[in-house]
């Protein structure tokens, strides 16, 4: 899988701002991509060192509007931790 095929969009919420002192950033990754995959994917397109990866499975919410009802889809999220001296631009902004 290509680089940029891994990484689908970047994750920012409240909580993964948090991560953000310890030098952690929050992604949206392919369902099918591993730990490895990521930590490559991640070092080749922002030019970062990756420590380590931790990655979780997102169930789908049931949402309703009505009497329709639907399910979101599923998806995986991957938490990566960067070295001291590596930083994201795009997260600096925010």
């Amino acid at each position: 899988m290509k680089s940029h095929q891994v990484v689908k969009s970047p994750f920012l919420t409240e909580k993964s701002n948090q991560g953000k002192g310890l030098n952690r950033v929050s992604f949206e990754v392919h369902p099918c991509a591993n730990k490895i995959e990521i930590s490559n994917a991640i070092s080749s397109l922002f030019g970062v060192e990756v420590l380590s990866v931790h990655t979780m499975n997102v169930r789908g919410k049931e949402k309703r509007q009505g009497r329709f009802s639907g399910r979101r889809a599923n998806w995986k999220k991957a938490i990566v931790t960067l070295s001291p001296s590596s930083k994201i631009e795009y997260y600096e902004g925010v």
